[in-house]
């Protein structure tokens, strides 16, 4: 399977490593224009907290609105630096992703 993507981000990795994140977008969906803008953590939520134990009690659901809302529509690839020097990838460029199953012979 191959699929056309085009370059939305090129972020450097989050621990220092020697790698890149590569956010890649689907080309049809920024055609049809059905991305929006949204934060990195989802929606933000906002909560009333009468009293310190309330709000210990629900830190769980606050919590959880952060991790789940990541931006749909996005693929991320890890490219170590000499991958991505090599390429010489830039935000906006068109890329192929062929994705093809090993072929297990015998046992």
């Amino acid at each position: 399977m191959k699929k056309e993507f085009v370059v939305k981000s090129i972020d450097s990795a989050p621990d220092g490593a020697p790698y890149v994140v590569v956010s890649l977008s689907s080309l049809k969906d920024l055609k049809e224009g059905t991305q929006t803008q949204q934060p990195p953590f989802g929606t933000p939520k906002v909560m009333g907290f009468s009293n310190m134990n309330d709000m210990m009690k629900d830190l769980n659901k606050m919590m959880s609105g952060l991790g789940g809302g990541m931006q749909s529509g996005i693929t991320q690839l890890k490219l170590e630096m000499h991958e991505y020097k090599e390429m010489g990838l830039s935000v906006g460029d068109k890329v192929f992703l062929e994705l093809s199953k090993a072929e297990t012979l015998g046992v």
